[in-house]
């Protein structure tokens, strides 16, 4: 039964609206029509969708840590002894992001009409992760859906303290870079047009330097609406380039020969790809088909690549530590303990405790990269307004000599 929100005319003409509960809305419409009321609007009625539910969700993504909530209260509610029907109407009306909120709630009505749970999540595939739709169709089948959620929470939990962590790195960079920027532009179309009556007054041949200085200040103030189209065309054209796969592989290409950074991504991608593929491994996931999963999830597409080459490689009959080295992305402890996990039989706890030391890794490696960039960024920042300050005041030094 579902409940339904209906408008009809009555045979006075009065506009009446409610709710009806039925099986379907065929069974309105005949409802309607035997009270003599005339039906003009008929839909389903999700409870606490409203208004200002649609205002929350629109434009707002479903992130890590959203995911890792839905899994970690899915498994709460199944281990509780909960039907999975029970749970999905729960989290339909208690999910704050008002996205996921919407999803779960078409997630509830599909398998009431007789989906499975990984069939109602396919469908929404832009919202639930690759691996999140492939353990929930392997817990399925091993009836231990509840075990499956209870990795899956842990996964993306470690996943979305990993990125805050890196987003905690980046913020103070991108502070010092927006606010050097600002500095300089307010130098140059600010500061710079007041002294260029005195400068031009004075008679003194001004500095290249100056001269230099003036003549970017001249085309920032005249020319300003040229580079904000510029700015925002670039922008735009950078963020279409890496949504194609040419372009995003080269992007992953061109960070993997960053100094220091490089080293900070391929810990990032080794964690995420131990703990990835551990879980699925420990899942009942077969050994070719988590590593093409893990292929998606890891990020980068040149490792992506690499990976993919890999499978092949298991296909023809190989052990996975092999092409693993052969990638010649990976650091030489995985391959090793990879090999240590094939030949024990126990390759998911190795590469358990392999993502669990590269989590720790991740940590110092962050904090390097901001030890090393902090610096860095007051460097730069002071080399280039220090460049504009003494260019600006060049010339005075000259106007005191030629006065004296």
């Amino acid at each position: 039964m579902q409940t339904f929100k209906y408008k009809a005319t009555t045979a006075e003409g009065n506009t009446i609206e409610g709710t009806h509960l039925a099986n379907n809305r065929d069974d309105v419409v005949v409802m309607l029509r035997e009270k003599k009321h005339y039906p003009i609007k008929v839909e389903e009625f999700h409870e606490g969708k409203d208004i200002k539910d649609l205002s929350f969700s629109f434009g707002k993504s479903v992130k890590t840590k959203d995911i890792a909530i839905f899994c970690r209260q899915f498994y709460t509610m199944l281990n509780a002894g909960i039907s999975i029907v029970a749970s999905l109407d729960i989290l339909r009306r208690q999910t704050d992001n008002g996205k996921l909120r919407e999803e779960i709630a078409g997630v509830y009505e599909d398998v009431q009409k007789g989906q499975t749970l990984s069939e109602a999540m396919k469908n929404r595939k832009r919202t639930f992760p690759g691996l999140l739709l492939n353990m929930v169709e392997a817990g399925e089948v091993s009836g231990n859906l509840d075990a499956i959620m209870s990795r899956l929470a842990s996964h993306f939990e470690k996943e979305n303290k990993i990125n805050n962590k890196v987003k905690t790195a980046m913020v103070y960079p991108i502070i010092l870079s927006v606010l050097a920027v600002g500095v300089v532009v307010f130098l140059l179309t600010f500061v710079m047009p007041t002294f260029i009556g005195m400068f031009e007054g004075s008679g003194v041949a001004l500095p290249l330097p100056t001269r230099i200085l003036l003549d970017v200040s001249n085309i920032l103030t005249t020319y300003w609406y040229i580079f904000t189209v510029f700015i925002i065309i670039a922008i735009v054209g950078f963020k279409a380039f890496i949504t194609t796969e040419a372009g995003r592989y080269s992007f992953d290409e061109f960070k993997l020969k960053l100094p220091v950074i490089k080293e900070t991504i391929k810990k990032i991608s080794t964690s995420r790809f131990s703990r990835t593929l551990s879980t699925l491994l420990a899942s009942g996931i077969p050994l070719l088909e988590a590593l093409d999963i893990v292929s998606r999830v890891v990020g980068n597409k040149v490792l992506e690549k690499g990976i993919l080459k890999s499978i092949d490689e298991v296909r023809r009959g190989s052990t996975l530590a092999k092409p693993i080295k052969a990638i010649g992305f990976f650091p030489p402890m995985l391959d090793s303990m990879i090999k240590i996990g094939e030949e024990s039989g126990a390759l998911d706890d190795i590469l358990e405790k392999t993502a669990s030391f590269y989590d720790e890794e991740v940590d110092s490696a962050i904090q390097k990269l901001t030890a090393m960039l902090e610096p860095l960024m007051i460097i730069i920042m002071a080399l280039i307004i220090g460049a504009i300050v003494i260019a600006m005041i060049l010339p005075m030094f000259d106007m005191m000599n030629t006065i004296q």
